[in-house]
Parts: C-alpha cells; sequence; structure tokens
C-alpha cells in the first residue's frame, strides 16, 4: 500500500457516498442507525462520525476506516436505495471492498467481513438476532416476546455463545466479538427486565454477569470507555446475585481496564480492593490468587514495593493451594502468576530478575486464550532489557509484539509498547531503533 493507492480508496468512499446522494452529515446518521440496530456500541455523536467519514475522503491524508466501520458501512452499501440486498459485482458492496483494499486492508478480513455483512443482511431484517442458529433465534424471539416463557435450554444456548466468544479472544478481532456477543448482552438485558421463571433466572443472572463483563473488556479493547463501565455496572449487578467469587471477577476484569482507561490508580485499587473483599468470603483459590496478584501490580505501580510483596506472596500461597475442581474454572497458573512477578521486579527496579519472571512467563503460556497476556509480557520483557542496558536485545523482542499488536488489536498491548518504544528515546537515530519505527508505521 502506497500513498497513491490510499488516495484513490478515499476516492472511491466519497464516490459512493455522494452517488447515493448523501452528505456527509446524511451517512453518519445511517451509520450510527446501523450501529444501533446490531447492537454495536457506538457512543460517538453524528458529528463526530461525521468527522471521521472526513477523515477517511481526506484528499491529503486519508485514513482507513476501522473494523468497527468498515462493518457498518459494510451494511449500509449492503443494499441498494430500493432496500433490495444487492452483494455481487458491480454492487457498492463490492466497490466498498475494492476501496478497502486501497487502503491496505488484509484479503483475510476483507472475505470475514464479506462473510459476516452476507450473513446478517440476508437473515430476517439482519438485527441483533441475526448472527445466532435459527433454533436459538425461534426460542430468544418467543422469551423476549414473553420472558416467563425463558427456558433453561435457551440460557444454555446463550452460555455456548459466551463460551466461544471467550476462547476467541485473541483470534478473532475484538470489534467481530462484540458482534458475536451483541445478541446475548441484548438478550439478556431484555429478559432481566422482564420477568423470567425462578427456575432460568439463577443461571440467567451467571450468563449474564459473564456476558456483560466480556462486552465490558471489548468495549474497552475498542476504545469505548462509557460503554464499558455501564457494562461492568450491568455485570456487577447481575453478580451480586450469585457466589462471591463471581463479583470479585468481574471486579477485577473491571478494575484491569479502568488502570489504563483512567488516570491515577485510585479507582482500579478501590475496585481490586473489592474483587479482594469478595474473593477472601468465596471458595476459589484461583480467584483469591489472581486478586491478590492484580493488586500486587497496582502497588507496584505506584512505588509501594512492600505492599507489592505482600500481594505476591498472598498470590502465590492462593494458586498453590488450587485444585482442578475449582468453582471458578479459572486457569490463572504459577505462568500467570510469573509475570506479575515480573512487573513487580520491574517497577521496583530489579529489570535483570524481571527479564527472567517475564521469559519463564511467556514460555508458560502456550494457549491461544493467552495471546494477548503473552504479548503484553513479551512487551514489559523487551522494556527490562533496555533498562538492564541492552537495547537491541529489547528492539529485538518489541517487533515480535508489534506484530501481534496489529493482530490482535489489543489496547494493552499497544500501550505497553508505546512505553517500550520511549524508553528507547537515548537511542534516537540508531539503525535497530529506526528499523523498529519503520515496523511500527507499517502495522499501523
Amino acid at each position: 500500500m502506497n500513498a497513491r493507492d490510499t488516495a484513490v480508496g478515499a476516492r472511491t468512499l466519497k464516490r459512493l457516498r455522494t452517488s447515493r446522494g448523501w452528505s456527509l452529515a446524511g451517512l453518519s446518521r445511517s451509520l450510527v442507525d446501523i450501529a444501533s440496530r446490531l447492537g454495536i456500541p457506538l457512543t460517538a455523536s453524528p458529528l463526530n462520525v461525521q468527522r471521521s467519514l472526513a477523515r477517511w475522503e481526506s484528499d491529503a491524508s486519508p485514513v482507513r476506516p476501522s473494523h468497527r466501520y468498515q462493518l457498518l458501512l459494510g451494511h449500509v452499501y449492503a443494499r441498494h436505495t430500493s432496500g433490495v440486498v444487492q452483494l455481487g459485482p458491480g454492487s457498492d458492496f463490492a466497490e466498498l471492498l475494492t476501496a478497502l483494499t486501497h487502503y491496505g486492508e488484509s484479503d483475510r478480513h476483507l472475505a470475514e467481513l464479506r462473510a459476516l455483512v452476507t450473513r446478517t443482511v440476508t437473515v430476517d431484517d439482519g438485527g441483533l438476532l441475526a448472527l445466532v442458529g435459527p433454533l436459538t433465534r425461534a426460542t430468544i424471539t418467543a422469551a423476549l416476546e414473553d420472558p416467563a416463557r425463558t427456558e433453561v435450554s435457551l440460557i444454555n444456548d446463550l452460555q455456548a455463545v459466551v463460551d466461544d466468544a471467550n476462547r476467541l479472544v485473541g483470534s478473532l478481532p475484538f470489534v467481530r466479538l462484540q458482534l458475536l456477543l451483541s445478541p446475548v448482552v441484548e438478550t439478556c438485558r431484555r429478559l432481566l427486565a422482564g420477568d423470567p421463571p425462578p427456575p432460568a433466572l439463577r443461571s440467567l443472572h451467571a450468563v449474564a454477569a459473564q456476558a456483560f463483563t466480556l462486552a465490558g473488556r471489548i468495549a474497552f479493547e475498542t476504545y469505548d470507555d462509557a460503554t464499558s463501565r455501564a457494562l461492568y455496572a450491568a455485570a456487577t449487578e447481575a453478580a451480586g446475585h450469585l457466589p462471591a467469587w463471581r463479583r470479585a471477577v468481574v471486579h477485577m476484569s473491571h478494575a484491569l481496564v479502568t488502570l489504563y482507561s483512567t488516570p491515577g490508580t485510585d479507582t482500579a485499587r478501590a475496585l481490586v480492593e473489592a474483587a479482594i473483599r469478595d474473593a477472601q468470603s468465596g471458595d476459589s483459590p484461583a480467584v483469591r490468587g489472581r486478586a491478590h496478584a492484580l493488586h500486587s501490580e497496582i502497588a507496584a505501580s505506584r512505588g509501594d514495593r512492600r505492599q507489592a510483596l505482600t500481594a505476591l506472596s498472598l498470590a502465590r500461597y492462593d494458586v498453590g493451594r488450587g485444585t482442578q475442581d475449582d468453582p471458578s474454572g479459572s486457569h490463572f497458573s504459577s505462568g500467570h502468576l510469573r509475570g506479575f512477578e515480573g512487573l513487580c521486579a520491574l517497577h521496583t527496579g530489579d529489570a535483570t530478575t524481571a527479564d527472567t519472571h517475564f521469559a519463564d512467563a511467556a514460555a508458560a503460556l502456550t494457549s491461544p486464550r493467552d495471546r494477548l497476556q503473552r504479548a503484553i509480557i513479551t512487551t514489559d520483557q523487551a522494556l527490562a532489557r533496555i533498562h538492564t542496558g541492552d537495547p537491541v536485545a529489547g528492539t529485538a523482542l518489541l517487533h515480535a509484539c508489534a506484530d501481534e499488536v496489529s493482530a490482535t488489536g489489543g489496547r494493552v498491548p499497544a500501550l505497553r509498547l508505546r512505553r517500550a518504544r520511549h524508553a528507547l528515546r537515548p537511542w534516537h537515530g540508531e539503525p535497530f531503533v529506526t528499523e523498529l519505527d519503520d515496523h511500527l508505521l507499517t502495522v499501523r
């Protein structure tokens, strides 16, 4: 992709819009309306969406639409102005895919986009139930019409979707996961607002707590912090009807995203302390261990070495007591804990020890679900090597991290990568730093 290709993509997007007689404001309203119908959080106002449109179509320096907006544009241009679905050669939708190709979008993502749009615009009204199976869709529709008819089998179907989405974190772009979860999130909201029968209510609270928590995390990853906070509030409410360790899980996830989206550490620390209280009154050693580990990270980031080491000691104790039948089913292991040990060492000035801990943690986290965490740990290891006076070795690790950030779209790895690049400022202009900057520009 070069500037000339991108300019062709920008002109194609502009031609698609103007051929329908739409202003920037008109198209922005359509995107907001479609986002609402699909259940995709979009807190930007129509005016801000309009500004994004102008950047995509800029003559001087056009910017590629994000994956979320590509999906919304796909829904706009999948239908003719008459309302008829048109996806084949010569259609506006095909022109949109051509434009995105000029912007440098990958063939794999364009194939996924085509499949998603095709499925959602050709089933029913293309709304929030278009991505679930026909039997589940019929059961959801019946339950939404009369929540008293909610069946346990429906809750099981919703749980299966949440489990699938959770397994795919790190394997699919977050905007895809957001769309996959949206039917579950909206269904849980509507059912909880109704009057489901008692046999289904407890299971519904459990699924809702998980769905809202994961959706809150995904909203954070897509830089939609207002929606993320609202989802975590809903998750906390749902988890309040369940065993205490479940609410601790919600608090921990909320604390982690708060740590990276809110200035200071006070709010995140309060959430972790709430998680520890809930975890201590529960019967899940794995959840208690993770809560103490997260507490150690926040304490270390504040420079409180003694509290960080105390929290780590408690985390080791709980992880050591973990059993295969832990009620949370948590996979928080000694490998995960070594990453926190590395963070504490890094924050307290022992970069050599931190490097060792990070290397051990990265080697232990091999499952697809650990991909994001491994990218974070490797980026931190690179920073540790820079601090030990070996910027070349640190930079070598950052090349792999850059590829992971590009592939996963993870917000925390991106922030950690930026911090590590900042630490290379004393070597600005050195060939190994210049090569890294070229790589970062390419994957961006």
